[in-house]
């Protein structure tokens, strides 16, 4: 499959999608967030994804280049390209049906953050950076980043990447519990795929109910969560990989999951 914009790429069972337009730090245009929902809807039978920036950017936002001289106007441009496109391909990474990483090489700013933080492990390089840079151009954050920030850290640290729009070091956010690990820029890709090498080899439908669940967590209430909880345990152990694990458990071996 051809792109443009990105690079769609395959190892074993792990799906690897590279934002591929580093010369524009890889931001945001609405034909390559288009590019990037057709390579999430291409992923065949991968179990698991690894989602990584090209050059020394993750993703240095929207390009706001192609709004400027538009006969709609900056603020309908931005508008539709975002309900239209942007919004759309990170709502898609949240409901892929199996696991993600990613691994976060430089600049993850602006749309590039909640991008970024739409992953299920975040791994960054100790030089990159998370900026919730709207507000230094009198704009608002979008992406989720205002639903997203607030239950990752706290709305005092929120309010802090949203208002003052200053860079959040990787170490930092780690530290703040935003993102999974703070690696050396060297080992960054090696780290990020292991872990998506052990995603990809276990229960995939588990795993998926798994993240599915905590997300979920985060708007109900305890017993309407523990009724999730039970619906998907029933699921689960319904699976081959259900099956699979609970005999490999009384049989005191390592269970072969594979997937179904």
């Amino acid at each position: 499959m051809e792109f443009a914009t990105i690079r769609l790429e395959r190892e074993g069972a792990v799906a690897r999608i590279v934002l591929a337009r580093s010369d524009r730090l890889n931001a945001l245009t609405w034909d390559m967030a288009h590019e990037l929902s057709r390579a999430l809807n291409n992923l065949g039978d991968a179990r698991a994804l690894l989602l990584t920036g090209e050059g020394r950017a993750f993703c240095a936002g929207a390009d706001l280049a192609p709004t400027i001289d538009t006969e709609e106007g900056v603020a309908e441009t931005i508008y539709r390209t975002l309900t239209g496109a942007l919004n759309p391909v990170i709502l898609q990474l949240l409901d892929l049906p199996i696991p993600t990483v990613v691994a976060v090489n430089g600049a993850a700013a602006g749309i590039g953050c909640p991008l970024a933080l739409a992953g299920d492990f975040v791994l960054a390089a100790e030089s990159a950076y998370f900026l919730q840079a709207f507000v230094n151009i009198g704009l608002v954050p979008d992406g989720g980043s205002s639903w997203m920030l607030p239950r990752l850290i706290g709305t005092a640290r929120a309010m802090e990447m949203m208002m003052l729009g200053e860079r959040l070091p990787a170490a930092r956010a780690e530290q703040w519990g935003l993102i999974h690990r703070c690696v050396d820029d060297g080992a960054l890709q090696e780290e990020a795929m292991a872990i998506a090498r052990r995603l990809a080899a276990g229960p995939t439908k588990a795993l998926n109910a798994i993240r599915q669940n905590v997300r979920t967590a985060m708007l109900l209430d305890l017993p309407a969560m523990m009724d999730r909880e039970a619906e998907a345990q029933h699921a689960a152990a319904g699976t081959q990989d259900g099956e699979e694990g609970v005999r490999s458990f009384l049989e005191k071996r390592v269970p072969r999951f594979s997937g179904n």
